[in-house]
């Protein structure tokens, strides 16, 4: 292998038993015997197993981040937005299920590089401006938007928290619902929440 590849050999072994055991439980000996390679090279690359654990968490912030972004980027409805960025949540979880699982785990190594609550924090401030204008439009006061940003982008992601083990309801039942909620509020709350024409062509094969 060059250099290259067995840095992402060693990426990929380490996430599988990160997502697989936590960041305490994997030891550099375990990571190095799957990679079938020596102690050293492991250090070589990574300076050892915080260095390795902090570039997985540094990719998977930055996938997730850049998934949601680009959900509450596509403008239009503010419904199809939480749509958006309920389905872009659950698409994460389901394609990168150990990355998440890495992401919501604690460990000293998480907080100090970037953890799940600072990535929805980060999320949230970009939730804080679209709400801020749709309030302006409808005459409330914007200086709620933060409060009311932190809410529903909360809301979705400890969903995604549970859908993590759940799996069940399907991904688009399970946005419905988010988006009921709300959207709705608990008032106005429908039986059969449907999602909007932008997002009924979407397959899902839990559904």
């Amino acid at each position: 292998m060059t250099g290259q590849q067995r840095r992402e050999q060693l990426l990929t072994i380490g996430r599988s038993l990160f997502a697989e055991k936590g960041f305490d439980a994997t030891s550099v000996e375990e990571i190095a015997a799957r990679a079938k390679v020596s102690k050293p090279v492991v250090y070589e690359h990574f300076g050892g197993k915080e260095g390795l654990y902090a570039v997985i968490v540094d990719r998977e912030v930055d996938a997730l981040l850049g998934s949601l972004s680009a959900a509450l980027s596509r403008g239009g409805h503010p419904k199809v937005t939480v749509e958006a960025a309920a389905f872009a949540l659950l698409d994460y979880i389901e394609e990168n299920t150990d990355g998440f699982r890495i992401l919501v785990r604690d460990s000293p190594v998480a907080q100090a590089t970037g953890t799940f609550s600072s990535l929805i924090g980060d999320v949230a401030s970009q939730v804080e401006h679209i709400l801020a204008a749709q309030f302006t439009r409808q005459g409330f006061d914007a200086e709620h938007a933060p409060m009311y940003a932190q809410m529903l982008v909360g809301m979705i992601a400890l969903t995604g928290q549970w859908w993590l083990e759940a799996r069940s309801p399907g991904k688009a039942e399970v946005a419905a619902h988010l988006v009921n909620l709300a959207w709705n509020g608990l008032r106005g709350i429908e039986p059969d929440p449907q999602l909007s024409r932008a997002w009924r062509t979407r397959t899902d094969p839990q559904d």
